[in-house]
């Protein structure tokens, strides 16, 4: 049979929001519902952060707190990182063009990865060399400020930084349905979805650590907890950076389907009654919501080109029904002998996952 292949459908209208190319003009979002890309939590962690920075340098210029000071650059550090995800989430919408015919949804990730190296520089980095600094300059007749508008400050920190966690953890829940925290972390495409959440979380840490860092101090008559309270910070910051850095890196890189989502692919073109072998399931993630995916099979012999066709055209839309995420399907006919090949390759990949 001659090898050809069905494009992925046409563009969608301009007016809609769905992925720009789908099988035959059908919504990616048919199906299922798709989680993740909501601002709602960025947004929340953006105005929270302001604030909570503001009064944190505050507190840090009376008390002379390094705590204080380590967790205002936190503050402060993570509201850029709200802005440059809202402002990669932006830029992964646009549309295609000829310089990019495959769309911009990457740019979520890049900007994911902005975020996570300035974490690591400069609120991990900060840090880290605010403690430091703080404990070498300790001499026998250092003493502490008063702490009680410290006090005041954190606690009501936490109280607003709190309020944003509740909304990032809210829709961290939503997207991860029935997984575990780590396991969607770790196979989540939407990067939004986890960010915010370990943001929040680092936080609010953040300030129990400062806390007891500023009550040690004062309780001890030792200000080198203070300076330490700095240090852990910075190295809890650096923590959520690495954690970032790694789960950013393999979605530049390129990552696809699980292997029980290849075997449902796999499944629904066997399904089909004119196919007979499915070989390679290839897929690739250019953003949260825009997934490629090209797939071989053999046909049966002596099938007319109409009837392939439509076989292709209910391939695809079962395909996009099950797998929502799925905007660009090519369905490339191969002989028995090369799609039996390479699905026994998929098998070996699989089974090493």
């Amino acid at each position: 049979m001659e090898n050809s292949s069905k494009p992925a459908g046409q563009p969608l209208p301009a007016e809609s929001d769905a992925p720009t190319y789908l099988p035959d003009g059908q919504a990616a979002r048919m199906g299922g519902k798709v989680h993740g890309e909501s601002p709602k939590a960025v947004i929340a962690a953006v105005l929270a952060n302001i604030a909570i920075g503001i009064v944190k340098f505050i507190a840090a210029f009376f008390s002379g707190s390094s705590a204080m000071i380590s967790e205002g650059v936190h503050s402060i550090v993570d509201s850029g990182n709200g802005l440059l995800l809202l402002f990669g989430m932006k830029r992964a919408q646009r549309k295609p063009d000829l310089a990019h015919p495959f769309g911009y949804s990457q740019e979520l990730y890049f900007w994911t990865l902005v975020v996570a190296v300035m974490i690591f520089a400069l609120g991990g980095g900060v840090s880290l060399y605010e403690g430091i600094s703080r404990i070498q300059e300790i001499t026998p007749g250092t003493t502490l400020g008063d702490p009680t508008l410290t006090y005041v400050i954190l606690v009501i920190s936490a109280l607003i930084e709190g309020a944003s966690f509740t909304v990032a953890l809210r829709e961290f829940n939503a997207a991860r349905g029935d997984m575990s925290p780590l396991r969607f972390i770790k196979e989540a495409k939407d990067p939004s979805t986890f960010t915010v959440v370990l943001e929040d979380g680092a936080a609010e840490l953040g300030l129990a650590i400062a806390f007891l860092g500023t009550y040690l101090g004062h309780a001890l008559g030792n200000p080198f907890f203070d300076g330490g309270a700095s240090i852990l910070i910075g190295v809890l910051l650096a923590g959520v950076a690495v954690v970032l850095l790694r789960e950013t890196k393999g979605l530049l890189i390129g990552e696809g389907l699980r292997v029980d989502e290849v075997r449902e692919v796999e499944r629904i073109v066997k399904s089909d009654p004119l196919v007979i072998e499915c070989g390679r399931v290839l897929s690739l993630y250019l953003g949260p919501h825009d997934m490629l995916l090209a797939v071989d099979v053999t046909f049966e012999d002596g099938a007319e080109r109409d009837h392939i066709d439509a076989s292709i055209d209910a391939i695809e839309s079962a395909i996009v029904s099950a797998l929502p995420q799925t905007t660009r399907i090519f369905v490339e006919p191969e002989n028995l002998r090369a799609t039996t090949k390479s699905a026994r390759r998929m098998d070996e990949l699989m089974g090493e996952r």
